[in-house]
Formats: structure tokens, sequence, C-alpha cells
């Protein structure tokens, strides 16, 4: 693996962590539409990969594995937003839907239900979940939620306050108070919904498989999945677009 002169040997790097690539771009596509294929999330990954192989020094203080993952989701989501995989107008309805989220959370003290989500909005209980069976691929945090401005009008980013370490501002967001906010958001989430995002997230399940636990089709799987993540979006407001006061 190593030359004499303790380089790192990248060929044997690339060949291992293939598989590592792929595995991270199936479960990446399982969030996202149907329009988005998994070669084109390989293809980014692995480009991903090779930067990683030639920035990586032992020294780093990472183990690599755990430094290639970043540098491969990395390239992936970049790759997602240059392609613009989501229009502006999934997203624009996905902010009024978490608008009325909010607003009716306030008022009822409770999480909403989708029928009171739907009425809120002037749309029929099918045409909401058809607007969130659309928006498949719904992200906690999107690439504008880092540039948007304070409400003082000043320049502070959601990274600048969460990620001030560019060489991994995943892993500094994560040790934040942010991370402690996402669990306390996901602990309120209707019954449900907190079930599907543990199947999903911790036990890494599909979303076939999450609709076998949970007795439903893989598309409401994925409508749940999308109005958990609205939820947490409206909980999060105030971390993700003005900061802790």
């Amino acid at each position: 693996m190593y030359t004499v002169k303790g380089k790192a040997d990248k060929n044997h790097l690339l060949t291992e962590h293939m598989p590592l690539v792929k595995r991270l771009a199936h479960h990446m596509k399982a969030k996202l539409p149907p329009s988005v294929e998994v070669d084109d999330l390989v293809q980014a990954g692995m480009i991903g990969l090779l930067d990683a192989i030639n920035r990586y020094e032992d020294n780093h203080g990472a183990q690599f594995e755990t430094y290639a993952v970043l540098r491969i989701r990395g390239a992936m989501l970049d790759e997602l937003r240059s392609s613009d995989w989501m229009p502006r107008s999934t997203r624009q309805n996905m902010r009024k839907v978490e608008a009325a989220m909010e607003a009716l959370q306030q008022r009822l003290g409770r999480p909403p239900s989708e029928s009171e989500i739907a009425k809120s909005l002037k749309l029929s209980l099918a045409d909401y979940q058809e607007m969130l069976g659309e928006s498949g691929g719904h992200q906690l945090l999107y690439y504008e939620d880092f540039h948007e401005q304070d409400g003082d009008g000043g320049s502070d980013s959601f990274l600048d306050r969460y990620a001030v370490d560019d060489a991994d501002p995943l892993r500094n967001l994560l040790d934040t108070d942010f991370r402690q906010a996402v669990i306390d958001a996901i602990d309120k989430l209707p019954p449900r919904e907190k079930m599907l995002m543990g199947l999903y997230y911790e036990e890494e399940l599909n979303l076939k498989e999450i609709g076998a636990v949970m007795g439903v089709s893989e598309s409401r799987v994925s409508q749940l999945h999308t109005q958990a993540v609205a939820r947490l979006r409206a909980a999060l407001k105030e971390q993700l677009w003005t900061g802790p006061a």
C-alpha cells in the first residue's frame, strides 16, 4: 500500500475504495427523484475519491475512509447542484409547506396533521400528497441556506456560524449545538415519521424495506420522508436562517 517513500499507493487506494463510492451513490440516489442517474453520482463520487487521495496526508488527523467519505459526498452534491436536479419551483413549494407547518404548530401547539397542512395550503389531501411525492429528495440543508443573510442584513452565513473550518465543515457542523437541535426536532416528530427517520438514517433501510416494516407503499414512504424533513426544517428555521439569538 505504501511506496518506499512512505506515500500512499494511489492506485491501491482507488481500487480499494471504489465499492465505497458505489455504496454512497446508491444510498444518495434513494433520496432523489427518478431523473437522477446513479451512474452520474458514481462518476462524480470517483472524482471526489481522486481528490481525497491527492489531498490526504498521513498526518491529516483522520482515517482515510472518513476523509474520503466527506470528499465523495461533497463531489456528488456539487454534481447535483450544477445539474439543478430539484427545480426552483419545487423548493418554493416546500418553503410554503414549511411556513404552513410552522404557523400551524404555533397555533395548535402540536405537529399539524396532513389534512390540516393541506387545508392551510388550500389543497386537497390528494394534491398535497402528490406535491410531497414530486418533492422527493427534499433536503434538511440547501446550498442557499448557507449564504442567506441574517435578519439584520448582515453577511453572517450558516456556514460562518457552524462550520468555520473549511477543511472539514460537516464535522464541525455536527459538533455544534445544531446537531443537538436536529436530534431534539426529530424526537418531536409524529410517531410514524419519527420511526421512518430512524429506520432510514440509523438502520439504513431503503424505502421499499421501510414500506414493508410500516405496511405502506414505497411511494407513501417517500411522501412521509419528505414531510418529515419539511417539519424538521420548519422546527430548525431559527438555526437555518437567522442563527442563534
